[in-house]
């Protein structure tokens, strides 16, 4: 007998399509409903950043199913769709078009936006942001050699950006308000590294300044003009900044929301029938024993399916260890763990910097919090496993490449 039970999900996402796979997977016969505001169906956002860009992929790599699967799957998909707020009350969520879509479990998987930047000129054409398939496009489209582009933002989408244009032959100019690129996630000395990498392919990096204004002419922007007063020619203005969570519908339905929308480690919200996954969710882990919301791949992944099965009732805990990666020019990378600037004592390197050939590891009294693989592979499961230990290791053989990351698990 079918369940007369309706599940639904609000954002047509990554985290969102592995919420409903993993909800028909575990055997849910009920309804199942995706509403998404993009006219795209649900996509993965890396290859936006990296494989687009560079023209190495077409866009349809990016989709997470075949168009097929939806319908197949008796998952209604509801794209080009807002939901404008969430009755709690009447189990209740109103769409734009006035419909009123009843739910018996509510999954927000709203995600989040590019964050904007607020300075005089900021609506002129050629300043852009990628966060969407359709921007993904026609900045590939517009990215020709020669072209001088000027990126906004030193984290890890402004620079993906910077390699990409790079590498299609644009002029680069990278500009961010640290001395140090990615510097809330690495660090300083880590960050150095990823500076260096950007100079060697010719990257202008601008450093330690903002930005004060665009200027263009006829409506188009042709400089950037940069907190310390230097004028950077631009044809094209890409300003990666990070993104904020979109939040709202969570806020004005009463939610719990801090950073996010606030969920325990089952990802259930402040009220028990409705669950959040994904960039928007701030969740408790376990493993890491505190509250945090992670803006990547793995992320969205992986929260979807947790979600989906708390949504069923069964005892699911979110407790991964944090993990995400970036491919720049010849440098492919993975990052495992959670160590922000002020919570470990050291830095640790095992293997050769100079030829970017090397594990980092983020250490608080000996204890690995994070570790960087880069250009070094089939690590990722020992360097996980120490993270998850919370032992102490021994430092002189963790530094040491000729000791098996696994040793150390041993000891």
């Amino acid at each position: 007998m079918a369940s007369d039970e309706t599940y639904v999900i609000i954002g047509a996402s990554l985290t969102g399509a592995r919420a409903a796979e993993t909800l028909r997977a575990e055997g849910f016969d009920g309804r199942v409903v995706m509403v998404g505001e993009e006219s795209d169906r649900p996509y993965e956002r890396p290859p936006l950043s990296k494989k687009v860009l560079l023209r190495d992929a077409e866009p349809e790599v990016t989709y997470v199913h075949e168009p097929g699967w939806y319908d197949d799957n008796g998952v209604e998909l509801r794209l080009g769709a807002r939901a404008t707020s969430i009755d709690r009350d009447r189990h209740e969520v109103l769409l734009r078009d006035g419909e009123r879509l009843g739910y018996t479990k509510l999954l927000l998987a709203t995600g989040g936006r590019a964050r904007r930047l607020s300075v005089p000129g900021d609506d002129l054409d050629g300043v852009c942001y990628l966060r969407t398939m359709r921007e993904s496009i026609r900045l590939r489209d517009a990215l020709t050699e020669g072209l001088r582009v000027v990126v906004v933002g030193t984290g890890w989408i402004g620079l993906e950006v910077a390699a990409a244009a790079r590498t299609r032959g644009a002029e680069v100019s990278l500009v961010g308000p640290r001395l140090n690129p990615l510097y809330a996630v690495l660090g300083p000395k880590v960050g150095d590294l990823f500076a260096q990498l950007h100079r060697d392919h010719g990257v202008e990096l601008k450093l330690g300044s903002g930005v004060r204004e665009f200027r263009g002419s006829a409506g188009r922007v042709s400089s950037v003009v940069t907190e310390n007063g230097a004028e950077l020619p631009a044809d094209l203005v890409v300003v990666g900044i990070g993104i904020q969570p979109n939040i709202e519908l969570a806020e004005a339905a009463g939610l719990d929301v801090v950073n996010g929308v606030v969920v325990d480690e089952h990802l259930r919200s402040s009220d028990p029938d409705v669950f959040a996954a994904g960039d928007v969710a701030n969740n408790y882990n376990p493993l890491l024993g505190q509250r945090v919301r992670v803006e990547h791949w793995a992320n969205a992944l992986n929260t979807g399916p947790v979600a989906a099965r708390s949504m069923l009732g069964q005892e699911a805990v979110f407790d991964r260890v944090p993990y995400f990666f970036t491919d720049q020019y010849d440098l492919g990378m993975e990052y495992s763990g959670f160590a922000p600037p002020g919570s470990y004592n050291e830095v640790l390197f095992r293997g050769d910097l100079a030829k970017r050939e090397f594990i980092a590891f983020w250490l608080k009294d000996g204890r690995v919090l994070a570790g960087m693989n880069v250009n070094v592979w089939d690590v990722i499961a020992p360097i996980q496993a120490l993270i998850r230990s919370g032992k102490p290791v021994d430092r002189a053989k963790l530094a040491d490449p000729d000791t098996p990351l696994d040793w150390l698990l041993l000891r």
